[in-house]
């Protein structure tokens, strides 16, 4: 189906207009403003919330080719099922390679879990794996989701694309001059690197592997803390995979027509589309996209080992892209690319990136903050010229390493931020998570292989520094009895609520004596036996701590409770125990002093 609507696209003038409104009809009304770039690519000005430009850089593909053929105008309505009789209209196009669509559903379902109020619908991520590789290839795959060959883009050497230099030394794409959009949903390998993901839980990160990449795609279209059910935030989000309207139109009219009834189908089956955005003759000494690099052989991506869960949140990059099957056309000579790339390759204009010798610290503070609250400073980093001038309109990528589950405001690991005209960049504010201890906060060009700066960050527990009753009841009960009411405290840090601040209570022998006291009131165990220390308490949202009920022995006098937090903040509460006014005897009071209690 694929291939004879392709045809028909460049063919029929009356079918490309009806399928040009029908997918104006999609989403005209919903893309920001274009601008064009010096490439004459239509882009958006407003596709992602950071400074970004149409060269690439800081993309997944930088803006790679992808699979312009749509979907056939007649969808599968209702969808057919597996076990049917087959697929209706346009059930070819309808029917998605079974191992391939398990991933974009399990990506899906991750997504529901870790970023509920993203709403990503898995038909999203099958309509960019059609736009990007025609669903691996039409499911070309291993049974646990790998390729069965490479699926590469082509260079990006500025040469009718962007211009980004290696990245990974060759160790995804093969390329160890030019970086190139790699896998099912083609990530660059810059991007990869932070937004890999271990979708198949075989703890590698591989950008060959649909279910990593469809993870990873997921990861990166929730970003930002956009809602996917909304009509901009979705726009802005497969804007920020491919910066061109062009992109958007055609995923989206994908997405219409997987919405309306898909089917999974054999691995290996699927159709595959023609029709592409660089469809031109090839360059003098290029090679034809979606084949290995002149001189390279078929890359295997690092083993990228790390625990599935311990992920960093994607950052301000967009993927987009596009790759083909082996050409069947021959391929110019190939030649071996240099082992290191040139500083600026011959005709190609100097950037101020190329211009950036080292990164130095821009007098950052020091990075602490108690578990929970904002850093109240944030990390910088100035680029500078061999000479020592300032380099601006640079991409300065800020990445969260370490085991942390520290993030930048918004719940990401990384950011990108441009360099003003001192050539300094800073990272948003750091928001502490509840892991303690010290982590590192990396910064990079984006584009340009300089000795990274890393800014030391630690997270100390959460602590209070004032503990007081809440509530004056009397706290007394009689010999053998549970006290009426219970002890409440609520913790504080510089004048506001402490929550979630470790605390213990214990009753004590005396002020001076602070040992547990063997006699007096007592707490319960889950089996209902007396204990007289409480540890592993916390406070709640509001600062507060109600403590267990009291209960009291035989022993009568009056007794002390000492409560402490993390931080060192104590509170030393009064409790007695005593006969009613009609009892006939007492027994002796317990010799504890009964001095006030105090903070």
């Amino acid at each position: 189906m694929a291939a004879h609507f392709g045809r028909r696209l460049r063919k029929g003038a009356t079918t490309t207009a009806v399928a040009a409104v029908a997918v104006a009809a999609l989403s005209a009304s919903q893309a920001p403003g274009v601008t064009v770039d010096q490439h004459g690519r239509q882009s958006t000005s407003d596709a992602v919330p950071t400074p970004d430009t149409a060269d690439g850089a800081d993309s997944a593909t930088g803006n790679s080719p992808y699979y312009t053929d749509l979907p056939p105008l007649n969808s599968p309505n209702p969808s057919p099922s597996a076990g049917g009789d087959g697929p209706s209209a346009g059930g070819g196009e309808a029917g998605i390679p079974a191992t391939v669509l398990d991933a974009y559903k399990k990506a899906e379902a991750a997504l529901r879990e870790k970023k509920p109020g993203c709403n990503l619908p898995w038909q999203l991520l099958a309509a960019i794996g059609k736009v990007e590789s025609g669903q691996a290839r039409g499911g070309k795959v291993t049974a646990d989701g790998t390729t069965l060959s490479p699926i590469l883009g082509p260079q990006l050497d500025g040469n009718g694309f962007a211009l980004i230099r290696d990245t990974d030394n060759g160790a995804y794409d093969g390329n160890s001059t030019y970086d190139q959009a790699v896998g099912p949903m083609q990530f660059i390998p810059s991007t990869w690197a932070w937004a890999g993901r271990d979708g198949n839980g075989d703890g590698v990160e591989d950008p060959n592997n649909i279910y990593d990449a469809a993870l990873a795609a997921g990861h990166y279209l929730c970003r930002f803390g956009w809602d996917l059910s909304d009509s901009k935030d979705l726009d802005r989000a497969i804007l920020s995979y491919n910066q061109s309207t062009d992109y958007l139109n055609t995923v989206l009219s994908w997405l219409e027509f997987y919405r309306k009834g898909t089917h999974e189908i054999p691995d290996g089956t699927g159709p595959l589309p023609e029709g592409r955005s660089d469809d031109r003759t090839p360059r003098p000494g290029s090679r034809t996209p979606g084949t290995a690099a002149p001189g390279t052989t078929s890359p295997k991506p690092p083993r990228t080992e790390r625990p599935s869960d311990n992920r960093p949140s994607p950052g301000p990059s967009r993927p987009g892209g596009g790759a083909t099957e082996p050409p069947t056309r021959p391929s110019p000579s190939p030649t071996t690319p240099p082992t290191t790339p040139p500083t600026t390759p011959p005709g190609t204009p100097q950037t101020p990136t190329d211009t950036v010798h080292r990164l130095k610290d821009a007098g950052t503070a020091e990075l602490t903050a108690r578990a929970g609250d904002a850093f109240a400073h944030r990390a910088g980093a100035r680029a500078e010229t061999e000479a020592g001038k300032p380099v601006a309109k640079v991409r300065i990528r800020f990445t969260v390493t370490g085991d942390t589950d520290t993030t930048f405001t918004g719940g990401e690991k990384v950011a990108t931020v441009v360099t003003d005209g001192s050539g300094v960049a800073v990272a948003p504010r750091l928001k502490a998570g509840e892991k303690v201890g010290s982590f590192t906060v990396r910064a990079t060009v984006v584009g340009r292989s300089v000795p990274a700066l890393e800014h030391r960050a630690t997270v100390t527990e959460r602590t209070a520094d004032r503990l007081v009753r809440v509530g004056d009841e009397a706290l007394t009960c009689t010999p053998g009895g549970a006290f009426e009411h219970r002890v409440t405290v609520k913790a504080t840090h510089d004048g506001s609520a402490a929550d979630r601040v470790a605390a213990t209570a214990t009753l004590i022998t005396s002020a001076d004596e602070p040992d547990e006291n063997d006699r007096g009131p007592y707490f319960k165990d889950a089996d209902d036996q007396p204990v007289r220390t409480l540890t592993g308490l916390e406070t709640g949202p509001d600062g507060q701590l109600k403590l267990p009920p009291l209960f009291a022995d035989d022993t009568t006098g009056t007794f002390l409770l000492r409560i402490t937090t993390a931080g060192g903040a104590t509170l030393t509460v009064e409790l007695t125990v005593a006969q009613d006014a009609d009892g006939e005897e007492e027994t002796e009071a317990s010799p504890v002093p009964s001095e006030p209690a105090g903070d």
